[in-house]
């Protein structure tokens, strides 16, 4: 014992002395040392989609005085994506890529801004030209006609914000959340993303309070449809399922209106499962959590575009437990009763649906 203590007293006299001893981290190369598989399970998109990507956003990572510029732009690129396929937890992060957890906790950020930026060029709504194409994907799903994008709202836990404002962070099922509204395509592309409002907001309210309301409420998309849960009000550019339809006509609307918005659903369960730290929290600062969202979306669409697989599970991971949690994250909103503007909807069913019995 007096041994261990003699040397306990050495090292800390050689502590005070010389300071505390310089931890040295082996970096790995995961690019390169990857076969192809592995790179995949463990940062979401594939090597070639990764060096498309690393492209986009070289220039924002190159310089860093943060970092002395000892990490490379792909190892900063790679060490986000490591931390969007995790659980939440820097430290595992930081000891996969070979760095310290404050390194890791610098490089988050940094990344998710970076792919922020790209936002504009990849989540977007259909042009002019394009929504007769995007109107007639719908259509193919459910028969459902004019439809361009479908509506809803998903909750990313958050750890609490702190200050007086943080309760209303707190969402019906008691946890901190970001409500974030998204509009996909028939293809499960994300067209439209809304995400700062905090977990306690209604649906409708981010609704009501968003530019792309604005857009259809000026004309943007002419004879166009979006639709919604029946949290949302009824307008004429967004339609609602019926609350109790008892003819043939308004079930076949019903049927139509629930199969064709399923796809907003497969959405947030293939966003999730591809970055399972939507699903399990982001345990960062608000400001980046709301970027982490962003740069998830925007991430998404490109794998969309470049026709990815949906990759396997992360081996750390554990798919029921995430299973579980992306269905915690869908929160039924209570019903709407705006029902100002049913009337357009009842002409649908009688111009439109009534043929099709």
């Amino acid at each position: 014992m007096d041994n261990i203590m003699l040397n306990d007293d050495l090292d800390f006299l050689d502590v005070i002395e010389f300071g505390y001893p310089r931890q040295i981290y082996i970096r790995s190369e995961p690019f390169h040392d990857m076969d192809n598989l592995s790179f995949f399970r463990r940062f979401r998109l594939t090597k070639p989609t990764v060096l498309n990507l690393l492209a986009e956003i070289e220039d924002d990572l190159e310089f860093n005085n943060d970092l002395n510029n000892s990490i490379s732009p792909m190892n900063q690129l790679l060490t986000c994506l490591r931390y969007y396929a995790s659980a939440g937890h820097l430290i595992s992060v930081a000891d996969a890529m070979g760095m310290h957890v404050s390194t890791t906790s610098r490089i988050i950020p940094r990344v998710s801004n970076a792919l922020c930026r790209l936002a504009r060029n990849y989540i977007k709504m259909p042009a002019q030209a394009e929504m007769i194409h995007v109107q007639h994907q719908f259509h193919q799903m459910a028969s459902f006609p004019r439809v361009i994008g479908c509506l809803d709202g998903t909750h990313i836990k958050i750890q609490s914000p702190g200050g007086e404002d943080a309760e209303v962070f707190r969402n019906r099922k008691g946890y901190f959340s970001i409500n974030t509204q998204a509009v996909c395509s028939s293809n499960l592309k994300i067209l439209d993303l809304v995400a700062r409002w905090p977990g306690s907001t209604h649906d409708a309210t981010i609704f009501m309070n968003s530019r792309l309301r604005a857009r259809f409420e000026n004309n943007e998309f002419p004879n166009c449809l979006l639709l919604g849960d029946s949290g949302y009000p009824v307008k004429t550019y967004l339609l609602t399922p019926l609350g109790n339809p008892t003819t043939r006509v308004e079930q076949l609307y019903n049927e139509s209106h629930i199969r064709t918005r399923n796809c907003i659903e497969r959405v947030f369960g293939v966003w999730k499962r591809r970055f399972p730290v939507l699903a399990y929290g982001l345990r960062l600062k608000l400001q980046t959590a709301l970027q982490i969202i962003v740069a998830a979306a925007v991430l998404h669409n490109i794998a969309r575009e470049n026709n990815e697989p949906e990759p396997p599970p992360p081996e750390n991971i554990n798919v029921a437990e995430l299973n579980y949690l992306i269905e915690v994250g869908q929160i039924p909103d209570i019903p709407n009763n705006n029902f100002e503007n049913a009337g357009f909807r009842d002409v649908l069913l009688n111009d439109y649906f009534s043929n099709l019995v």
